[in-house]
């Protein structure tokens, strides 16, 4: 069931269990249940709407500029990511970067492609470029980094790290909400930019600020992901 809404770009894999869990679903006329399977022929309903076929999804890279939030409307009238792509059903980015932040976004219409990207257990690297208040990191700071540092939600460690011009090369492999600057921070080293360079093998290369290009399907291969309605 979850698949089939991931798949009609409603939500993701882990939305469509949250839809399931709150009676928004239902099949063949009845309430659906976690662990419901729907065969070709079901009448599936998300809110009173019919469930549809399968979409052909789409998967951008966005150069996420400074300024910009990624929640698809905001209460407080901002610029979202989502003004500067054409309007596509179910299309919902994949991770976040917050408003200061710059850089690579991926945003897509496919469910799975999502619990792909974000489940822990695929540890997948995000790699930043990092400029600070206080300037390139010294060596005692990047080992600091790579041992682990306490947060007020648990320990955080970088994959990798290196020195750079004004900062540093930080490569991680979770997802927490400002892991980046609040680990500089704890350092004594408060972010002045932050700007995302890489998911995985996707790189953002030199595509312009506030640009976007569509994702081919070589590159989702290559995050070990195969689109489901072009498998064999």
């Amino acid at each position: 069931m979850q698949r089939l809404i991931a798949r009609a770009g409603i939500a993701s894999r882990r939305g469509a269990e949250d839809l399931i869990r709150r009676g928004r679903v239902r099949i063949n006329g009845r309430v659906a249940q976690l662990g419901d399977r729907a065969e070709r022929g079901d009448d599936v309903r998300v809110d009173g709407k019919q469930v549809g076929e399968a979409q052909e999804h789409v998967t951008y890279v966005l150069n996420k500029p400074a300024g910009y939030v990624t929640t698809a409307r905001d209460e407080r009238g901002r610029a979202t990511v989502f003004d500067l792509l054409p309007p596509t059903p179910g299309l919902h980015s994949v991770g976040r970067l917050d408003r200061d932040s710059e850089g690579l976004l991926l945003l897509t219409t496919d469910g799975d492609l999502t619990l792909r990207l974000t489940h822990p257990r695929y540890e997948l690297e995000k790699e930043y470029r990092v400029w600070t208040k206080e300037g390139r990191l010294d060596g005692v700071t990047l080992r600091r980094l790579l041992v682990g540092i306490e947060l007020e939600d648990g320990i955080a460690a970088a994959r990798s790290v290196r020195p750079a011009p004004g900062g540093a090369v930080v490569v991680l492999t979770e997802g927490r909400k400002r892991e980046v600057r609040r680990l500089f921070k704890a350092l004594g080293y408060p972010v002045e930019r932050l700007v995302r360079v890489r998911v995985g093998t996707v790189k953002l290369g030199d595509l312009a600020s506030g640009a976007f290009r569509e994702l081919g399907e070589k590159e989702l291969r290559s995050l070990g992901y195969v689109p489901a309605e072009r498998d064999a």
